[in-house]
């Protein structure tokens, strides 16, 4: 009995304790970073308000909401909770709300600081904000980062309704939609001639159940791949090392995973892409044939967002966490699947990227096994709002494709393997701040570093060899950006640019023992300023620029003028000139066709002003467009010229081969577009022509066709959005690309291939047919999972994309062909919350 007497006086005691406690009176700002703690919500309260205000803790089994109506009763304030964001204000305030939208495009702003004397409130993704004032505050002040503040009174707002609020973008920094939903919904034209992918506007295209960034590209007139792949984007004709690539402003120099098939930019830490073939602001350095500059979102996000996704390729998972009132952070990550189970999809996509490679080529009894496929990438996006003129972004980017394969043989009676490996990563950190001094000047500081490596080992076991190459490259690069509005017709655009970039070349062979190695640096300093003009009804507008580089190393100065001129006839048809030059001291280069086992071929190299100039470009192109009742039609003639290229970097498989030597092309080329767009039906046909030829002065044929001239290309597709469900498909067809065949009835002389005029003959045309479908399925109004189903070559077409040839070991001709995709399916399923 007397136990039981003591573990009730220890019971007591120990309520007694907390019953103290609980009633015990703190600081209310303690209570509620205790709930914040807790509970997934942030209060919003100006200090001074809840300053001395003292309240007991809520009990501990308490729900949130029970808190909230807890300290409700004990102050004289009024907890307000929108998302998950509480307002606190005085009882004896009156409710207010609104929604905020951009006086132009008209859609909601979200993030919106509305502030009073007392208290403050942040609008959420609606746009819908609500704020208790009292009748006596002189001023609401609406501000935004990138929008112009507002001040309001209290007598401006209904009391009986919900008041609409419009605000008007800083600056004039935006550019013009014109032409909006220039193939599907999310893809429009600027004024200045560029192109923009909105991606969580985007619709779909046929083959794709993502918005693949470098996939996407590829569906506008004037931009393909020759063989089809992500890491080969031709843009009229050009290279794709002649294409700056452009991650919130940090430059990659890897394009790609799976060595080409899928792009390595995570459509999910991507807000819009912005493709420019021509007319370049003098902003942008490098990519003489053109410029893919992705952006993230700029927005602080105040709600807990996240992702998980598979399909036949990889698994990926994104997250956008809140991590203050004014900081969100962003982070995916993508991981093939190919280490679980290899899917269809794996398969078709490993079976085009063997041909012709290591994997493929070994001899006599030496055969591959234990190949081991993986990549992955992990992207992080973290955005601070300090206030409503200054904001800071950090980025980083880490990806990696590693392939392993194990080469065996019987040598002198014994069983002998060894391991061949190929590595290629790139790695991306930036920092970037923006700060809107006025409502007229503005300036944006970014510092960045990218970091490229490609690693090869080659374990050739019939010639008793091991071969390492690597490839390197380190950017560091510094930029201030600064904006002025002059008035409401010009603004001007100055800055300076520091790009300072190194490449690494390394090669060692140990039978016979043979190593190189050789590092370079440049250091380039640009200067650029730009005015833009519009005039007063929006018809007419120019924007012309001219940029300054400093190459100390040459001592060479380049000068480039850019150019962008958009003019509306009348209401129906616009003219546009676009017209630019440029330059760019890096490229890549193939100088054996095994290189890194013959699957990422091309290394990169810098100019050194000698065998290897600095690649010049100039274009000019005269547009014009027809919008009237869905119907779009647009035509585009351009001519681009481009000096200073090397044979190595063109890729040569003919009598070429192995020559060294420089040159240059010229494009003359259309581009055409006629799109219908009917309420939940896009239909589309482009024509592109193309006639490219290169120029080499020290070769037999001194001017022979491109190698990526595709003279003509038809693409026709179409998609259909009803709710939830889209559908799209569409056929691609081009002529075939330039090939040499050898001199028929007489194909070798003195044990040499004997061949035609260079590109003399062509490939087989080349077509394409392509579905895809996406369905989602919505659970409440925070939750939902999308189902997609995807077929690339649905009639399994056999498209020769690449072909040359070869004397084999008794002395006979040998044709090696590559060809395309065959019929690929592909699965996703996604849940969002």
């Amino acid at each position: 009995m007397s136990k039981i007497r003591y573990v009730i006086i220890i019971l007591f005691l120990n309520f007694s304790t907390y019953v103290q406690a609980q009633n015990q009176k703190v600081p209310l700002f303690e209570v509620l970073e205790h709930l914040e703690s807790k509970y997934p919500y942030r209060f919003n309260y100006l200090f001074n308000t809840i300053e001395g205000v003292l309240v007991s803790y809520p009990s501990e089994s308490s729900s949130f909401e029970e808190s909230i109506a807890y300290l409700e009763k004990q102050t004289q304030f009024h907890f307000s909770i929108l998302n998950n964001f509480v307002s606190i204000t005085d009882k004896d305030a009156s409710l207010l709300c609104g929604y905020l939208k951009d006086s132009e495009t008209k859609n909601p702003i979200a993030n919106v600081t509305i502030q009073t004397e007392n208290t403050s409130v942040i609008s959420d993704e609606n746009g819908y904000f609500e704020l208790h004032t009292k009748q006596n505050n002189k001023t609401i002040l609406f501000s935004h980062l990138g929008y112009q503040p507002i001040k309001k009174t209290f007598r401006f707002f209904k009391q009986d309704s919900c008041t609409t609020l419009f605000m008007n973008i800083k600056l004039v920094e935006l550019q013009q939609i014109f032409l909006s939903n220039y193939l599907v919904r999310g893809i429009n034209k600027f004024k200045n001639g560029s192109y923009q992918i909105n991606i969580s506007e985007f619709g779909i295209l046929p083959g794709l159940i993502e918005p693949d960034i470098l996939q996407t590209v590829q569906a506008l007139p004037g931009i393909q791949s020759v063989d089809e792949t992500v890491s080969n984007i031709n843009i009229r004709g050009g290279s794709n090392d002649e294409n700056l690539l452009l991650w919130d402003g940090i430059k990659m120099y890897q394009s790609s995973h799976f060595f080409g098939m899928v792009s390595i930019f995570n459509p999910k830490m991507v807000d819009n892409v912005t493709l420019i073939k021509n007319g370049t602001s003098a902003d942008f350095s490098d990519g003489v044939s053109g410029t893919i500059d992705m952006q993230t979102n700029n927005n602080v996000n105040s709600i807990f967002k996240a992702s998980v996704g598979i399909n036949f390729l990889n698994l990926d998972a994104f997250a956008d966490l809140p991590t203050s009132k004014n900081s969100s952070l962003q982070i995916s990550a993508r991981k093939g699947l190919s280490n679980f189970y290899k899917t269809p999809t794996y398969k078709s996509f490993f079976k085009r990227i063997r041909q012709n490679s290591e994997l493929d080529n070994n001899m006599g009894s030496v055969n591959n096994s234990d190949i081991e496929f993986d990549f992955y990438d992990t992207n992080l996006r973290w955005l601070w709002q300090i206030d409503d003129k200054n904001q800071i972004k950090l980025n980083f980017l880490t990806l990696e494709n590693e392939l392993k394969f194990v080469e065996n043989a019987m040598m002198n009676n014994v069983n002998e393997s060894r391991e061949s490996s190929l590595e290629q990563s790139n790695l991306g950190v930036g920092l970037w701040y923006k700060r809107f001094w006025n409502d007229t000047f503005e300036s944006t500081l970014q510092v960045y570093e990218t970091d490229y490596k490609l690693k090869g080992i080659n374990a050739n076991i019939g010639q008793n060899q091991l071969a390492l190459q690597v490839n390197k490259v380190s950017e560091t690069g510094i930029k201030l950006n600064t904006t002025y509005k002059i008035n409401n017709k010009f603004s001007l655009l100055n800055g300076y640019q520091f790009i300072e970039t190194q490449v690494t070349n390394f090669d060692n062979v140990d039978n016979p023992e043979f190593s190189l190695f050789i590092a370079e640096v440049l250091r380039t300093h640009d200067v650029y300023s730009q005015i833009k003009f519009t005039s007063k009804n929006k018809k007419n507008s120019i924007t012309s620029g001219l940029r300054v580089n400093y190459i100390p190393k040459f001592n060479e100065y380049i000068f480039e003028p850019r150019l962008s001129f958009n003019t509306s006839i009348n209401k129906y048809f616009n003219i546009e000139i676009l017209g630019e030059f440029k330059h760019q001291i890096t490229s890549q280069v193939i100088n054996l066709q095994n290189d890194f086992l013959g699957l990422e071929k091309r290394r990169w190299q810098l100019s050194n002003n000698i065998n290897i100039p600095i690649i010049k470009s100039k274009q000019i192109s005269l547009g014009l467009q027809y919008n009237r009742d869905g119907w779009l039609i647009h035509g585009e003639g351009y001519y681009k010229k481009v000096l200073g290229i090397t044979s190595q970097s063109q890729g040569f498989q003919n009598q070429y081969l192995l020559a060294r030597t420089n040159g240059s092309y010229k494009v003359y080329g259309f581009d055409f577009l006629l799109r219908k767009q009917f309420e939940s039906v896009n239909t589309w046909l482009s024509y592109t022509y193309m006639d490219g030829y290169y120029t080499f002065e020290t070769l037999q044929n001194t001017e022979f066709h491109n190698n990526y001239d595709i003279s003509n290309t038809v693409t026709f597709g179409t998609s259909y959005n009803y709710k939830n469900f889209k559908l799209s498909g569409g056929f691609n067809w081009h002529s075939g690309k330039p090939s040499t065949k050898p001199v028929s009835g007489n194909e070798i002389s003195n044990n040499i291939i004997n061949y035609e005029p260079a590109n003399s003959s062509r490939l087989h045309d080349y077509f394409r047919f392509d579905l895809s479908s996406t369905y989602q399925m919505k659970f409440n109004n925070t939750s939902q999972a999308e189902i997609g189903v995807s077929i690339l070559n649905v009639f399994d077409k056999i498209n020769t994309i690449n072909q040359h040839y070869y004397i084999n070991d008794t002395n006979e001709l040998q044709m090696l062909s590559q060809y395309s995709l065959g019929f690929t399916p592909n699965v996703s399923f996604k849940v969002s919350f």
